[in-house]
């Protein structure tokens, strides 16, 4: 067994991959405060083909060395808006006819494992704070949540990890149908 060469690995062109159909995702950064993970979200998002990331609050924005460093130019292949306050998002959001779905451990949460997202629907996804998670005005404004199943002494992961884990488990059952 060996590793693939960079060019057996046929990555696209920045230009080529603007072209591309994307997953009708939105992803919503509430007040993420580290720049590394903001960083390695754009690269999941880019992996995945995301429709477009809102960067909300203190959720820093390109361009910025520290997002690059675990970007790896994904900022500019991966469309983004900023947005002062989170809450102004959602609304445009829903006023689109967006279901807005905080990836959040709350009460009536549905486990990912058992979400299976409409094919049809436009869908948000809000990732929160590595602290303190999406806040509880957020919260207020979600039509649903879900959560990651976890079995460890530790109740959260990462917001980088989160998001990682979430899109993967969203593509795999949307690339069926939308892709």
């Amino acid at each position: 067994m060996r590793k693939l060469s960079m060019d057996e690995l046929n990555r696209v062109s920045v230009e080529k991959f603007t072209q591309l159909e994307k997953l009708p995702l939105i992803c919503i950064l509430d007040n993420i405060r580290s720049q590394h993970n903001i960083g390695s979200i754009f690269r999941t998002s880019d992996a995945f083909r995301i429709q477009e990331l809102y960067l909300c609050g203190i959720t820093a924005t390109p361009p910025n060395r520290e997002i690059n460093k675990s970007a790896l130019g994904a900022t500019e292949s991966v469309k983004w808006l900023y947005f002062d306050e989170t809450l102004v998002a959602i609304d445009q959001l829903k006023k689109a006819g967006y279901k807005i779905i905080a990836i959040e451990q709350a009460i009536g949460s549905i486990n990912l494992e058992d979400y299976i997202p409409d094919s049809s629907a436009k869908i948000a996804l809000v990732f929160g704070n590595e602290v303190t998670g999406v806040s509880d005005e957020v919260m207020d404004m979600v039509d649903e949540s879900i959560e990651i199943p976890q079995f460890g002494t530790k109740h959260s992961f990462n917001v980088s990890v989160t998001a990682a884990i979430v899109l993967y488990q969203f593509y795999s059952i949307l690339k069926k149908h939308l892709l």
